[in-house]
């Protein structure tokens, strides 16, 4: 046959063929999300996740009582397992039940009752699976039995059952399990009824036995936990402490059977990593499948999901966007999902574009490419994004970046009266000199606030205006906030003993260390930007560079000087972050702390007690005012931004409201798989006609060797007759 007509009919066989395709032809136009992750999660078991990369995978599978209503704002609790809203309970030291409205101090404990909704069931699993005598078939696993087990999809019988009151206080016992370390092991020590003691009895089992021996929880009591009957159960806590409800939405408080933990506790699993943290095991909407996270990550519908219906409500903009279509129709809409890593920005991007991933965050090197901001300084995708159906949603999330101060370190924190005074003028100083409204321009396109104080936009305590000014940076001129001269840094350093950046007692200059956890080459220039802030005020910063978890021991161990770091609200209240000051909750000495900054004040501990016990109300926002004002007196954090969220999304992506203090959200969204591979077909379609060009071209150039060479054959057969 011509060549031709072969390569025509190559190029014609091609036609309306996806070649760049990344993944399975047989996926094509199915129900699934395409979604990336960067960092791959350490921990899935919910008693010790407590990373936002992991709670993107524990929150579609883990459910714990509560949870937030998906549309409303402010930010509403409601049920989630339970059939209403936990009933709660104060008495006195003689156990007598006290009215509502008690005062904090005759209470002497609270008591949370939860009541479960029946018919409510687990995913499939080989821990539930049973023989036909009712014995578990997996529950006492030989090494001979594990020599054809690598995962845990190799075990070929599954069970199931239903969620029972039991399994929440399974989970909360597993708090204080020796061999867990759960990071919010000290904080719930401090409120639920002998959880502390209880801690220190599995310890002692746990020595007693061997390394590997499985540590039956249900033998052990713990008296801030009281079952009820099988679907209710009661939660005994210290006090009064408003804000416990919150946690009851957190996975800390899912359940876990006990079944599930006997199973991975067997010997030989964990070597071949099935353990709970690499297969969890939950009730809710999704289930893992597959996870090779250097790779992917799959979720799958929980074939027992059931029962739970779009919201039926929300806030009045809703309706016109769309939100309330799906009202009362039964979760979740989407049948898998599919994360990709991504490590680099770049091909993350590209695919986007392409159609590949359903949504994406916006990169600095990206940003003017896909936004735009009006001339009321709104954001808008450009004309390129909006021809594509591209939409942007924004919002400024209730979290924190800051920079932190060892208040343990002579120099910055100081450690005699005089010292310390030092110290407080060195650390204003320096507040003023990093420019973060600079920062938030350069390294954020403008994507964030610059931070008045520990707490962010949308959390009681947050101040707007003048009164929200921290007068030891800003002045406020002019109706707004204008940051203090390097004058007026350059007056405090000289108070603080450092005249032009020189030690007046020892003349040498003064040189301060900035701990980061290792940085990428594209993060040079923050580093760089951050030196400079600092030779402002001829001050010598060097930055100490290391792995993150080598960065974390010299937190744990208050080795640091400065460091940076960061906190995402883990609820809608200031607790939440003026906690993160309180002086018991000292990072040093303490693995479960979270007060990085090691920052002790006697009188600011005592409001903070006083503060948390409280509800919401005008005298307790007074007390949070206290509080704030005395921080940024002591200015133990250079208090940074608050940062902005830019995601886009496109045309088939639906559902989507940006809730930041909730992440179980994926059974909301909705995915149209046709318009997907429509746009799909549209932006990829192969450009062939150059192949078929150059390969013409290339036919073409062989044609007059290929006319010379046959040529030269006949002139020799001739030759050859004629002789």
């Amino acid at each position: 046959m011509n060549p031709l007509i072969i390569l025509i009919l190559f190029l014609t066989a091609c036609s309306g063929t996806i070649w760049n395709h990344p993944y399975p032809k047989d996926d094509s136009g199915k129900n699934i999300l395409y979604n990336a992750f960067a960092e791959r999660p350490k921990h899935l078991d919910p008693v010790q996740s407590y990373s936002s990369n992991e709670i993107l995978f524990t929150a579609q599978i883990y459910q714990p009582p509560l949870q937030y209503h998906y549309l409303k704002r402010p930010y509403a609790l409601i049920p989630q397992t339970v059939d209403k809203m936990p009933v709660v309970q104060y008495f006195d030291v003689d156990g007598e039940l006290l009215p509502a409205e008690s005062d904090v101090s005759s209470i002497a404990y609270s008591v949370y009752e939860i009541s479960i909704k029946p018919g409510i069931y687990y995913q499939p699993h080989p821990a539930f699976a049973r023989d036909d005598q009712g014995a578990f078939l997996y529950h006492d696993l030989t090494r001979k039995d594990l020599r054809e087990i690598f995962k845990l999809t190799d075990f070929s019988q599954t069970g199931i059952r239903e969620l029972l009151a039991e399994d929440y206080i399974y989970q909360i016992k597993r708090l204080a399990h020796p061999r867990l370390h759960s990071p919010i092991l000290g904080l719930m020590a401090d409120y639920i009824v002998g959880l502390r003691e209880y801690a220190e009895t599995l310890r002692k089992e746990a020595d007693a036995a061997s390394k590997d021996a499985y540590l039956d929880l249900r033998k052990f009591r713990l008296e801030g936990v009281e079952w009820v009957d099988a679907y209710t159960y009661r939660i005994k806590i210290k006090g009064k402490y408003p804000q416990f409800i919150y946690w009851l939405a957190m996975p800390f408080f899912s359940p876990i059977p006990w079944e599930a933990d006997r199973f991975y506790a067997q010997s030989g699993l964990a070597e071949k990593n099935i353990t709970l943290d690499w297969y969890p095991i939950g009730t809710g909407p999704y289930m893992l499948i597959e996870n090779d996270p250097n790779r992917i990550m799959v979720l799958e519908r929980n074939p027992h999901f059931q029962g739970e219906l779009y919201p039926s409500e929300g806030m009045p903009d809703d309706v016109e966007n769309g939100l309330l279509e799906d009202a009362g129709k039964p979760l979740p809409f989407i049948d898998k999902i599919i994360f990709s890593r991504e490590k680099e920005g770049i091909p993350r991007w590209n695919k986007f574009l392409q159609g590949y991933y359903d949504a994406s965050g916006i990169g600095s090197d990206s940003f003017d490419q896909a936004v735009q901001l009006s001339g009321q300084g709104e954001a808008t995708v450009t004309e390129v994004m909006k021809s594509q159906g591209i939409r942007l949603e924004t919002a400024v999330a209730p979290s924190t970046y800051y920079i932190g101060f060892n208040m343990l370190d002579p120099v910055v924190g100081g450690r005699t009266k005089q010292e310390k005074q030092s110290a407080r003028k060195l650390r204003q100083a320096i507040s003023i000199v990093v420019d973060y409204e600079e920062y938030v321009s350069i390294f954020a396109n403008g994507r964030g606030i610059p931070a008045q104080g520990p707490i962010p936009p949308g959390i009681t305590g947050y101040r707007e205006g003048e009164e929200g000014v921290n007068p030891i940076v800003y002045k406020w001129q002019d109706g707004r906030a204008h940051r203090r001269s390097i004058n007026e840094a350059k007056a405090l350093l000289a108070e603080a003993g450092y005249p032009n950046g020189i030690d007046a007692k020892t003349g040498a200059p003064l040189v301060l260390y900035f701990d980061v956890t290792a940085r990428s080459a594209d993060d040079k220039s923050i580093l760089d930007w951050m030196r400079k802030q600092f030779r402002k005020i001829n001050i010598q910063l060097v930055v100490r560079s290391t792995d993150y978890n080598r960065f974390q021991d010299k937190i744990r161990k208050g080795n640091a000087q400065i460091f940076e770091w960061g906190w995402n609200a883990d609820y809608p209240d200031p607790e939440n972050f003026l906690f993160l000051l309180y002086g018991p909750q000292g990072k040093a000495g303490n693995n479960s702390g979270n007060n990085a900054a090691n920052y002790d004040n006697a009188e600011y501990n005592s409001l903070f007690e006083q503060m948390e016990k409280m509800e919401d109300s005008p005298e307790r926002e007074q007390i949070i005012d206290r509080m704030v004002g005395m921080l940024r007196q002591d200015a133990p954090w250079l208090w940074g931004y608050h940062p902005k969220d830019y995601a886009l999304y496109h045309a088939w992506y639906g559902n989507v409201k940006p809730n930041k203090l909730s992440y179980n959200n994926i059974k909301y969204l909705r995915i149209d798989p046709t318009l997907r591979e429509q746009k799909r077909r549209e932006w990829n379609e192969p450009v062939i006609w150059p192949i078929g060009a150059g390969v013409t071209v290339l036919v073409l150039s062989l044609v007059p060797g290929v006319i010379a060479y046959r040529r030269r054959e006949r002139t020799v057969e001739l030759k050859r007759s004629a002789a």
